[in-house]
Order: C-alpha cells, then structure tokens, then sequence
C-alpha cells in the first residue's frame, strides 16, 4: 500500500482518478482517461502506477488521505472541551456529514472500490487494512465512554455510518441527505442505543 502522497504528481494523478471513478464508475477508469482528466502527457499514469491494480490501490490510499487530513481526530489533537461522548458525537457527525458535502466525491469513489474489493483480494487487503484506522479511532473512543466491548461497538458504530453514507449518496435517501443537526442527533441516539443498554 502506497504512504502519503508528498510529491504533487501522485496526488494530482489519484485525484483524477476520484474523478474518474465518481463520475464514470470503475468502467471509466483507465490510464488514458486518468491522464487526460489531470491534463498530464499520455503515459504519465502508467510510469507511476503500471497496472490497474497499483492505480485502485493509490487511489484508495489517496481517498483515506483526504478525508482525514486535517482533521483534529487524527492529528491527536482532539478538542479538550467535550466529554469523550460528545467528541464521538462531534467526530462522527462532523466525518459523516463532510463525506456527504465537501467529500461527496471521495465517497461515490469509495463505495465503487469497495464493491470492487469483493472481486480483488488484492484491493480487499488494503481497504481493509486503510479502513481499520477508522475502527481504531472509534474503538479508542468508545472506551473512553464506558463501552464494555468497545472493538464489537466500532464495528457496530462502522456499520451504522457505512449504511447512512450509501442510503444518502447512492441509495434511497440520496435526496434527502441529512443536515449537520440530525446527524449530531441521530449519532447521539445510536450511541445512547449502544452505550446505555442493559
């Protein structure tokens, strides 16, 4: 799996690629394309990423640099006003509703290599291996709140936002994705349900 991209022509290339994969799915991913889309000379993607599957998995890594870049989450820089449910509350909103604003098109993108990673074993170990960052935040939280399982409720946790990020990206609720506020409050009541049970 690819590191972070330093240098600007990795990013430009796996950012034309998100592109690519967003507006065209994965059938309208290819070098060529890939090129054209970040106005760079014909071969410029392949000297980089030389087959479909290097290209899949910088984008991938690419997708995970961006959504969590600058994010106080993961900068261990976490506000230091909240109760450690209120920032799980916080983070998972404020995750949640920039995948669904701001990063839109990282998500479209993500949910096709995801669908994509059921068919590559190759991609399934590095979207898995990417995801677990996610897991791990989430778990580190959960047990600051109290959670008596708190690797089980990430997975729950993961569960819930995955399905809340395809039923308004992709499927029905796609026209009425949720605001700020009813994320905050939908999050609170999910880990109320989590947390507080018997």
């Amino acid at each position: 799996m690819a590191g972070s991209m330093t240098s600007p022509r990795p990013a430009l290339i796996a950012d034309a690629a998100i592109a690519l994969i967003a507006e065209r799915g994965l059938r309208g991913l290819t070098h060529r394309a890939v090129d054209q889309e970040a106005g760079l000379p014909a071969g410029s993607t392949s000297n980089l990423a030389r087959t479909r599957a290097a290209l899949l998995d910088l984008t991938l890594t690419r997708i995970v640099e961006r959504e969590t870049r600058d994010h106080p989450a993961f900068s261990g820089a976490p506000p230091a006003d909240a109760s450690p449910r209120d920032l799980l509350v916080r983070v998972g909103a404020g995750l949640l509703h920039q995948a669904l604003t701001t990063g839109r098109t990282l998500t479209l993108a993500r949910i096709e290599l995801a669908l994509e990673a059921t068919r590559r074993p190759e991609l399934r170990v590095g979207y898995d291996r990417l995801g677990a960052r996610f897991a791990d935040l989430a778990a580190a939280l959960l047990a600051q709140c109290g959670s008596a399982d708190a690797v089980a409720d990430a997975r729950r946790l993961i569960r819930w936002c995955d399905g809340v990020l395809f039923n308004s990206t992709a499927g029905s609720g796609h026209s009425h994705a949720p605001t700020l506020e009813e994320l905050r409050d939908d999050t609170a009541r999910y880990l109320a349900a989590l947390l507080d049970r018997a």
